[in-house]
């Protein structure tokens, strides 16, 4: 029988304990948090997982205590494994391994039915990703599936499984160094003793939650940015990786950072998960210190530009921002605005309101929104569900899509800053899994899955596929590291 060792303990990592158990394996999981703060990053999600599918037979399949009521009131649609690789092009710049990112679609939903049939439980992704048009709910964006509980019930339920499975979960377990012979890894130096393995499986994420790695290899002010997620997330895995002669890959100054409020904690909050993120702005206009608009909120669907627009407002005066709507458009706000620990103003008028948004000159910012309000290309009909076309024109920055004057009291802002997700820089890692050394040769009895994985994610990121990406690779580096007893 091999024995397996896998390092993290998120969902990239349990899928790689799971798959490597399956196929016989001894499994030891080390997760460096404690048994509280377990499941990294994964635990902070909304659960959202972006796959390939056809139709509705497929969803059922993932899902089958849909009722019929429930399939009465919805519109699956599709979503293509064209459209899938579009997006992973357009989004990365075409810079995308075309390799890596055709595992991560065409296994896309078999793995998600591989996670089904162990048990972890599916549900439509309602609300964050759907608006009721023509008495139906339409998915919009390509991303329809969410583990049920969210990123809580899904680390909660691999975690079940795996133990039911028979994998042995070390908690508090810091892995320090692999250990090599004759330049294979044969285990893993873990709180100053060695666990021998015939393969090891780092799946213990990237360097989002290291400052001075941030500042290093993001650039300057980076060390600024609130960490969305777990603290666990310094860069332990990289950095035992490339001492033992792997090489780097992908866009190391690149990362997933979004809108977060900005008087949000430095790290996550487990009690209130993603919900400090602000993903609306595409219904309403987003402003800097100087009452000026910096980016068109409505390019494209939230999915395709939230990942990159973290950065932006982090490269603003004071690395904060204002996203102003009116209650027109305020129904439609995204459950996240809902919370109690939110930063928000409202007032009656634009002229009170600019005047309560803390770091703004309010002047600019009130010219800003009457220059925005007259913009408006009010003739074409608003529809969240789809790119409408309803532009905000003339104007620098245009508003491509759900440009809506802002002339409906109350109106509300809510103020955000930068929160990192995950770094997209990691390590070579083939199909298979197998992590690359730099002589361009796999480095005997090493894996590698989640975001440790480089070249897959470039400048931005379709939203729901870190997950996805970290159960098809996981899958893959367990089975395959299984296999070489």
């Amino acid at each position: 029988m091999s024995r397996v060792i896998v390092i993290g303990g998120g969902n990239a990592a349990l899928c790689a304990a799971i798959a490597a158990r399956e196929q016989g394996a001894e499994v030891l999981l080390l997760e460096r948090a404690p048994f509280e703060h377990r499941g990294g990053n994964s635990r902070f999600t909304a659960g959202g997982m972006r796959i390939a599918y056809d139709g509705v037979e497929d969803i059922r399949a993932l899902m089958p205590d849909l009722s019929e009521q429930e399939l009465a009131r919805t519109d699956f649609g599709a979503y293509s494994r064209d459209a899938f690789y579009d997006d992973m092009g357009r989004v990365t710049q075409f810079r995308t391994d075309p390799s890596l990112a055709g595992k991560l679609i065409d296994e896309s939903l078999d793995t998600l039915r591989w996670m089904a049939g162990h048990g972890v439980r599916f549900m439509p992704m309602y609300g964050r990703q759907s608006f009721e048009r023509d008495g139906k709910a339409r998915f919009w964006g390509g991303l329809t599936v969410e583990a049920w509980g969210g990123g809580p019930g899904l680390v909660d339920g691999l975690t079940d499984i795996a133990q039911r499975r028979g994998v042995t979960l070390r908690y508090a377990a810091r892995a320090q160094a692999l250990n090599l012979e004759g330049g294979r890894v044969n285990g893993v130096r873990v709180n100053d003793e060695t666990a021998p393995a015939d393969a090891v499986v780092l799946a213990c994420g990237g360097f989002e939650a290291n400052a001075a790695w941030r500042a290093q290899y993001l650039g300057a002010g980076w060390e600024l940015a609130k960490v969305r997620g777990t603290r666990f997330n310094t860069g332990d895995g990289l950095r035992m990786a490339l001492a033992a002669g792997a090489a780097s890959r992908g866009n190391w100054s690149g990362c997933h950072a979004v809108a977060w409020d900005m008087n949000a904690p430095d790290f996550g909050d487990l009690s209130v998960g993603d919900n400090f993120q602000k993903h609306s702005y595409p219904l309403g206009v987003m402003l800097n210190a100087e009452g000026r608009r910096f980016v068109d909120e409505g390019a494209d669907f939230r999915n395709y530009t939230y990942a990159k627009y973290g950065r932006e407002v982090l490269r603003q005066t004071g690395q904060f921002a204002w996203q102003v709507f009116d209650a027109k458009v305020a129904p439609l706000l995204r459950d996240e605005y809902r919370i109690k620990r939110v930063t928000k103003v409202t007032a009656d008028s634009l002229e009170a309101l600019v005047a309560k948004l803390d770091g703004v000159d309010a002047a600019p910012a009130l010219a800003t929104l009457r220059e925005f309000n007259a913009a408006v290309q009010a003739e074409t009909p608003f529809n969240p569900a789809i790119r409408d076309g309803r532009a905000a024109t003339g104007i620098d920055p245009p508003k491509s899509n759900w440009a809506n004057a802002l002339d409906t009291p109350p109106f509300v802002a809510y103020g955000v800053t930068c929160g990192i997700t995950f770094t997209f820089g990691g390590l070579h890692v083939d199909d298979e899994a197998r992590v690359i050394g730099e002589d361009g040769a796999p480095v005997p009895g090493l894996y590698a899955a989640g975001e440790l994985v480089g070249g897959l994610f470039y400048f931005n990121y379709p939203g729901g596929t870190g997950l996805t990406s970290g159960a098809v690779f996981g899958r893959a580096a367990g089975s395959n590291a299984a296999a070489l007893g």
